[in-house]
């Protein structure tokens, strides 16, 4: 059963609560879009930039990983650039679209983790992650993953739609 949208008239327990229905619901039209393409899409590409659907799919994985456990909690990640390759987002020829969707949904896991057990106003932990800068709070944090995975569905709407599926919500 898909998740339902977000309605911003729909009751929330707390801010944090409506993040994390943000976040189900744009990984879940992620899995959709993704599973509605033909088995040749996942891996070509549509535009100039040259990304393909299976990258985004895992670059949308490893942003969680980086901002909210390498960023934020401050953990050792052996390789938090490990969706990219020579400067752009790579799938290895073996990895799968279940094996990725098997990924995002682990790490979905390992992220409402982190944000039931941590106050939207809590500051991050130093790490590289921040380049120098000091680290952010969580609810920042959240606000840059929810633009970023909107930002990125929108790009898989206009795939999608040359493909000849479903956009849109």
């Amino acid at each position: 059963m898909p998740v339902p949208f977000p309605e911003p008239t729909a009751p929330a327990g707390s801010r944090s609560e409506v993040f994390l229905r943000y976040l189900d619901y744009f990984r879940d039209r992620l899995a959709a879009k993704l599973r509605a393409l033909p088995d040749r899409e996942l891996r070509a590409t549509r535009l100039p930039s040259g990304w393909t659907p299976v990258e985004l799919l895992k670059h949308l994985t490893y942003v969680e990983l980086r901002w909210l456990e390498w960023g934020f909690e401050g953990r050792h990640v052996p390789d938090p650039w490990g969706d990219r390759r020579d400067g752009r987002w790579y799938v290895a020829p073996g990895e799968t679209l279940d094996d990725l969707l098997t990924k995002l949904t682990e790490q979905a896991a390992r992220t409402r983790a982190v944000i039931e057990t941590h106050d939207l106003a809590e500051v991050g932990q130093p790490s590289d992650r921040w380049n120098g800068a000091p680290p952010a709070t969580l609810e920042r944090v959240l606000f840059h993953l929810v633009q970023e995975y909107a930002r990125h569905l929108g790009h898989l709407d206009i795939v999608s739609e040359l493909a000849g599926t479903t956009s849109g919500e």
